[in-house]
């Protein structure tokens, strides 16, 4: 399960602006290779949304089945914003629907079917 925790406006480059919906997963337990501790955390993602900004505030706190996912991608450069340490990743979080989910999407859906053949 994931939750909306939020949502942030962004801009198309026609300039243009939209919503995302910003996505937490649940709590995981990272043993850290530095300290051998554990710590606790979570993945976020964000998702475009249609959605007008009443929509997306009233939104927050809404669970839905999936997950957030690692997935690798081309390199960029991050800036860790506690210490302004700037690295670089290979990889970014994505939202991914559970089996069912995908499944109803891609064959349940008149609509889905329509859209996607």
């Amino acid at each position: 399960m994931v939750t909306i925790t939020n949502y942030k406006t962004r801009k198309k480059e026609d300039g243009t602006k939209f919503y995302v919906l910003e996505l937490q997963s649940g709590i995981e337990l990272i043993h850290s290779k530095a300290t051998g501790h554990y710590y606790a955390t979570t993945k976020k993602c964000y998702i475009p949304a249609t959605f007008d900004e009443s929509v997306c505030k009233s939104l927050r706190g809404t669970e839905m089945s999936g997950s957030i996912q690692k997935v690798e991608c081309e390199p960029y450069d991050y800036t860790i914003q506690d210490r302004g340490e700037l690295v670089t990743l290979n990889y970014r979080y994505e939202y991914k629907p559970d089996e069912a989910t995908e499944e109803y999407l891609l064959t349940g859906s008149s609509n889905c079917e329509t859209i996607l053949t």
